[in-house]
């Protein structure tokens, strides 16, 4: 019999938050061990729970909620987000605009499949959400990663990012808040960075999952504020950070700029929307409630709430250890921190990170892992209460004093 093997297409693609790090956490749970998982930004194991609103409109909704809907969402849901853009200035902003799906990832893979043919390059952010990359990949496009700049609050390098246009780049991904990083990108940046798609033409697709999470006055832009009537932009979001519900799978995409010019595309994405019937209809009626609701989130990013305190915490710990230098996020729910290569001189960070892991119980993730040029750095989630996270970066402190 022949061996059954993976399609030639997956052949390049790699999502390492939840890769062969992740396997050897659980072959060493199987083992009796408990792992303390910083992998990923997943909110609920860490207790965070979503706001009660939201679970009893849900509950409410269930009875209605058996069948399929119309494939691009619920019209209550699409209202509440093109309500939403206009509340922000976007006053051109239509439920025909908007799409919602299984999250942003599934959105993120929709659009690009829909988008891409064999050979496009899209700009992808170094460090990146490494899904974008793998998506690309997956669906026939070549990624092209350009450089954010560390000693620059992480904001990308736009002389860097313009230097990988070619005749052949179709797309601009931009992810604000960063996703490893914790950087919310400058107005300037932003508006450098969309002077850039206007001049070569390209999309802008607009990762804004975090926008709700900021610290101190860090101010969020949205790129569709720069992008106009001129640039077409897709701007992705949902709930699952800032409402923490991220097993419900609720996010959208909303679509803006000269959509005169994006009529095939609308139809294809449409079409990927009905072969794959319709996004989770309960977790759509929360999308209302959500967006028109108290916004709980506001209590956590300030002095006294856990994502400010954690974030804050996280950073200063990881600063004060020898050879280890952190930007401090301004937003999300990740630190990034740098391994100074005369400290430690690491060839592979993912050996590195599945030492740490079974030396100190401890899962991160490899900096290579988000698309980084160098194996110097590694991520955290900074989501565990103070206690937990001073104990996890103390462990993490005294494996790194071994290597010294």
């Amino acid at each position: 019999m022949r061996q059954i093997k993976q399609s030639k297409k997956l052949q390049g693609v790699r999502y390492d938050v939840r890769g062969p790090i992740l396997v050897e956490a659980q072959r060493l749970e199987n083992e009796g061990h408990k792992i303390l998982k910083l992998n990923i930004g997943n909110t609920a194991p860490f207790g965070f729970e979503a706001p009660e609103a939201i679970v009893a409109d849900m509950i409410q909704a269930l009875p209605e909620a058996q069948g399929y809907s119309d494939s691009r969402g619920i019209y209550s849901a699409r209202t509440a987000v093109a309500q939403y853009y206009q509340s922000k200035g976007f006053r051109d902003a239509v439920v025909d605009d908007v799409f919602i799906g299984n999250g942003v990832s599934e959105l993120i893979s929709m659009v690009l499949q829909t988008f891409l043919d064999d050979g496009n390059e899209v700009l992808v952010p170094a460090p990146d959400y490494p899904l974008w990359t793998g998506a690309v990949t997956l669906c026939g496009g070549t990624p092209v990663h350009y450089r954010c700049d560390e000693d620059n609050g992480w904001n990308p390098d736009l002389a860097d990012l313009e230097a990988k246009v070619t005749e052949n780049t179709h797309a601009m991904v931009i992810i604000n808040p960063n996703n490893p990083t914790g950087a919310v990108y400058s107005a300037e940046t932003l508006r450098g960075m969309i002077d850039i798609a206007r001049r070569h033409d390209l999309v802008v697709m607009a990762d804004e999952i975090y926008e709700k999470i900021l610290f101190d006055d860090a101010v969020h832009h949205h790129a569709a504020t720069f992008a106009g009537d001129d640039v077409l932009c897709l701007t992705f979001s949902g709930l699952s950070k800032a409402y923490r519900v991220c097993g419900y799978r609720a996010g959208w995409v909303w679509i803006s700029g000269p959509k005169h010019l994006a009529g095939d595309f609308l139809e294809g994405l449409t079409l990927l929307a009905n072969m794959r019937m319709c996004a989770n209809v309960p977790a759509q009626h929360a999308i209302q409630t959500a967006l028109g609701g108290y916004q709980s989130v506001n209590e956590l990013i300030v002095p006294g709430g856990r994502y400010y305190e954690q974030a804050k915490l996280a950073a200063r710990l990881l600063n004060d250890i020898p050879g280890v230098s952190c930007v401090e996020p301004q937003g999300a729910l990740y630190c990034f921190p740098r391994l100074d290569p005369s400290v430690y001189p690491i060839d592979d960070d993912q050996a590195f990170v599945i030492d740490l892991l079974r030396a100190k119980k401890i899962l991160v993730t490899h900096g290579t892992g988000f698309n980084w040029f160098e194996p110097d750095h590694f991520r955290l989630v900074t989501l565990p209460d103070v206690e937990v996270l001073t104990e996890a970066i103390g462990r993490i402190a005294d494996y790194l004093s071994s290597m010294r």
